[in-house]
């Protein structure tokens, strides 16, 4: 196909490579984009930050969805593209992958660590919102199976999964590290994003304002489609392993 020939040719030229990855990259590892029409977001009212910290209910009502959400992730594995997105940085093709995913599964597919931003934080561990003390969520989950009891931390601060909630701000440093990147960039890809996640899915354009040849690799339409010099719909985790092959060739 001529056109992920080019793709791939743009993405082996380039010096620093930057990628966003969304819901649509792990669909294919069994985790349902709970965003979606129908999905478990359409009967869900999220708890926001301000009602975990002052409701005894809501904080109940937090663990319970997120001890659903938590089920289905855990049992998941990476895909082939988690994967070849895996290859690519170890091939040199990858200077920083951001992603909105709060699965773990770019972890666990060995990505490198010093080279990921989980812009949205992370369902595999736990954090406290006094002393913000962080640790492997296994501990916390089994409390809360086991005695139905919200968890806490030793200082006696409330636990919840280490994900950016409703009303709660996101990481500066993680958000300006994503911004930079894609300003500095000499080739953008967004894989399995709809593109509408404020204020992430601005990389796009930052990246396009900085000469930045760009792709965008999702099934749904993206405000940014007609700014990408490549857009594919055909499913990532097999579009992503042919793109690897080329580029890494």
């Amino acid at each position: 196909m001529a056109i992920l020939d080019d793709l791939a040719a743009a993405w082996r030229r380039a010096r620093r490579p930057v990628v966003l990855t969304g819901a649509g990259l792990s669909t294919a590892s069994g985790i349902p984009d709970f965003r979606s029409p129908g999905g478990r977001w359409s009967s869900y009212q999220p708890v926001t930050i301000q009602e975990f910290e002052s409701s005894a209910e809501a904080r109940a009502e937090y663990w319970r969805y997120k001890g659903e959400t938590w089920r289905v992730i855990e049992r998941a594995e990476p895909n082939p593209a988690h994967r070849s997105l895996r290859v690519l940085a170890d091939t040199g093709h990858l200077d920083l992958l951001v992603t909105q995913n709060v699965d773990g599964l770019h972890e666990r597919s060995g990505f490198p660590e010093d080279r990921l931003v989980n812009i949205h934080g992370t369902d595999s561990a736990t954090q406290c919102l006094d002393c913000g003390r962080r640790e492997p969520r296994g501990r916390a989950q089994k409390l809360w199976e086991d005695v139905g009891d919200v968890p806490r931390c030793d200082c006696g601060g409330w636990l919840k999964p280490a994900t950016i909630s409703f009303g709660q701000s996101l990481v500066m440093a993680d958000l300006s590290r994503a911004f930079q990147a894609a300003q500095g960039c000499d080739f953008f890809a967004a894989i399995g994003t709809s593109l509408v996640v404020a204020p992430i899915h601005q990389m796009l354009p930052l990246a396009v304002d900085a000469g930045a040849q760009t792709a965008i690799l999702t099934a749904s339409e993206t405000p940014f489609d007609d700014a990408a010099d490549w857009k594919l719909s055909d499913p990532v985790q097999d579009l992503l392993p042919a793109i690897a092959d080329l580029v890494a060739a």
